[in-house]
């Protein structure tokens, strides 16, 4: 079952997407999951990838973005409407929001990246693809980016995600970490949407029910 181990940012889209849309995720999932078991070949490959390496990129100073999404768009086609609403919501939260009182900083070069596991009902969370900086008063920034059109983050799906953020990526501290969401130009911390002590109930009682909807689905195939 994909559901099994899959990244934070899609568990969060389904969690909190209206029922009809997220029928039709886990529909598509269920449909990759089959083709996959028949031996077809998917096409496309990770559609976010490739922006959020040219995000971090501009970060460490290496590129421009404004410059790099037109080259982007004429390798991938397919990304011609959304790799600008992307860059340009990235570069707002960064130019105007979060310079953090105009600090120095350096992009921290190892990945970091982990896998979370719910020994509840056996699922890997997997969390990658973190821009990391290190600031020049020795505390730490940590990044985590949510690219859904379709919902939108809300505060309750920023806590839970920075409470498993918070359990899984030691020796980072949840106080230090932040979810973005990207298209929008907004981001969570704990100063925002304070943990209440319930989030893994909330984590596992969503999750649960997903398990239960694509297991329902799985029967129509």
């Amino acid at each position: 079952m994909a559901l099994q181990k899959i990244n934070l940012r899609k568990l969060l889209q389904l969690f909190y997407a209206s029922p009809s849309q997220r029928k039709a995720l886990l529909r598509s999932d269920i449909r990759q999951e089959r083709n996959k078991l028949l031996g077809f070949k998917e096409s496309g490959g990770d559609f976010f990838g490739p922006f959020w390496a040219d995000a971090k990129a501009h970060v460490a100073g290496n590129l421009d973005l404004q410059i790099q999404i037109p080259l982007r768009i004429a390798e991938l086609k397919n990304t011609k409407r959304l790799y600008p609403l992307l860059r340009d919501g990235f570069l707002r939260w960064w130019n105007e929001k979060r310079r953090w009182r105009n600090e120095s900083y350096v992009l921290i070069e190892q990945s970091v990246k982990t896998q979370f596991l719910l020994e509840e009902i056996n699922c890997i969370v997997k969390i990658e693809n973190l821009l990391a900086l290190s600031i020049s008063d020795e505390t730490n920034k940590i990044i985590y980016p949510y690219f859904s059109e379709k919902p939108p983050l809300d505060t309750e799906a920023a806590r839970i995600a920075l409470w498993l953020l918070g359990e899984a990526l030691e020796p980072y501290i949840v106080g230090d970490m932040r979810i973005l969401d990207v298209l929008r130009a907004k981001s969570y911390g704990t100063i925002d949407c304070p943990l209440q002590g319930n989030e893994r109930q909330i984590f596992l009682r969503k999750y649960k029910q997903l398990i239960l909807e694509r297991e329902a689905l799985s029967k129509e195939y």
